[in-house]
């Protein structure tokens, strides 16, 4: 027992909203979603799975220059950009690619991005995003600049931040939490945990009972989530994306979920660091798709051909978005300082000009 000048810290037990098996175990956090709405849903995540298997493969073939594989985390991507407003911001690392797409990024930038062409990073005006950020947790203090910025102009919008449990060490990630804290900012935090940090365990991350108690010492609120289940994801933001907007600063959101694939196509080799039972048991009884297919099947809202459909679109986008990333006019060095500024600075002239020579 702690003595009466020490802080408690009690265990968090995640929100749930859906068992594994489907069924309903917490109707009063249910988020309130239309029939099309929860059938939209699923539509994102059965594409969103193809299309990471797509990518993967693009990668092996010498098609996409990084890529980092997202099968299993489709709940937690797809189901906290759903509760979204589509003027909100996403500020994302380099595995939320499926964020920024369902927000709005065209799926070829997506592809330029990820073969480092420069008009990958040229995004279009109505697409309220940053593209994803290589540096672990630098994304963190962008996020706390664009909410600033909401809160002095008094919009009614939200920042959210997406990282792994290895960023939740990073410098970046506790200036972050502080500076929210301090400036009550309208911010969502989300921690997916998915129990590595590219070799390293959770374990050894952190002494802390969970990334989520790490709010308490920056003021925020945190909160926990079964990032395998999307209804949870979604009501655990829906609420957060409320509390900013209603001027109650920000939150914390750990969601507890896990990737199928290597940490990267990077010459990542996950059997080195985890054990294949883990993962078969993982994919066996916690796949985020699996879940929420038995949800909707039983409520007559998903069939199998419905999702046939789905992952034959996916192949064919993911194709002709492909090609055209393929199809787009190859970098030059004076291409690419002429697109770095509106007005090119004169000293970025001259070296354009020596380049041309």
């Amino acid at each position: 027992m702690s003595k009466p000048y020490e802080v408690a810290v009690s265990k968090v037990t995640p929100l749930s909203v859906l068992a594994p098996d489907g069924t309903v175990v917490n109707e009063q956090e249910m988020p309130k979603l239309t029939d099309d709405q929860l059938k939209e849903l699923m539509r994102r995540m059965v594409f969103t799975r193809t299309w990471d298997q797509r990518a993967v493969n693009l990668t092996r073939q010498g098609r996409l220059g990084f890529y980092a594989p997202v099968s299993g985390q489709e709940a937690s991507m797809v189901g906290s950009e759903f509760a979204l407003n589509k003027d909100d911001f996403i500020c994302p690392g380099y595995r939320d690619m499926p964020q920024i797409v369902w927000h709005g990024l065209p799926m070829y930038q997506a592809f330029l991005y990820s073969r480092g062409h420069q008009h990958g990073g040229q995004i279009p005006a109505d697409v309220h995003v940053l593209m994803p950020q290589i540096i672990i947790g630098a994304q963190i203090l962008h996020a706390m600049g664009v909410a600033m910025a909401f809160k002095k102009r008094g919009e009614k919008r939200v920042t959210i931040t997406y990282t792994g449990d290895g960023g939740s060490s990073e410098g970046d990630f506790y200036e972050g939490l502080n500076f929210a804290g301090a400036f009550k900012l309208p911010s969502i935090f989300v921690v997916q945990n998915n129990g590595y940090a590219i070799t390293t365990p959770f374990a050894k991350q952190t002494a802390a009972e969970s990334v989520a108690h790490k709010a308490v010492a920056a003021g925020i609120k945190g909160v926990q989530v079964d990032g395998m289940d999307v209804l949870a994801v979604v009501k655990a933001v829906q609420d957060a994306a409320e509390r900013g907007r209603n001027g109650e600063g920000a939150t914390l959101i750990e969601m507890i979920t896990y990737r199928f694939l290597p940490h990267s196509m990077s010459g990542d080799d996950p059997s080195k660091y985890r054990t294949k039972e883990e993962t078969a048991d993982w994919e066996a009884t916690r796949d985020p798709l699996n879940r929420f297919r038995t949800y909707l099947t039983a409520k007559g809202l998903w069939s199998e051909e419905e999702e046939n459909k789905v992952v034959e679109e996916a192949k064919a986008t993911v194709a002709e978005q492909i090609k055209k990333a393929e199809e787009t006019e190859k970098m030059t060095v004076p291409g690419l300082i002429d697109s770095m500024f509106e007005t090119t600075p004169s000293h970025l002239a001259e070296q354009k000009a020596d380049y041309i020579g």
